[in-house]
């Protein structure tokens, strides 16, 4: 395995657009050596990274559970959140 110096572990470290992609691909396929030891380091000491991954973890299982699910569910508005929503449509119609 290649060796990081202290500068490739500076740019892990402070670098969250590539965590955030490397927790997405974890949740899709395996990641190498490399990229588990950067995700490794970098959620180390990035908390929001690691907020993003546990949210990102549920989201993912929630569609997973939607998609994949043996009964289809009926997904419905609340019936007082599309009333409210067709006012505001209105609203903005008229204003034109």
């Amino acid at each position: 395995m290649e060796e990081l110096n202290k500068n490739e572990i500076k740019k892990i470290a402070y670098n969250c657009k590539q965590a955030t992609f490397l927790i997405e691909k974890k949740q899709l396929a395996t990641l190498t050596i490399r990229e588990k030891l950067e995700l490794t380091i970098h959620l180390a000491g990035c908390s929001v990274c690691r907020t993003f991954k546990q949210q990102s973890i549920v989201i993912n299982q929630m569609v997973k559970e939607l998609f994949h699910s043996s009964q289809p569910k009926e997904i419905k508005l609340d019936e007082t959140f599309k009333s409210e929503l067709q006012e505001r449509i209105e609203e903005q119609l008229n204003k034109n």
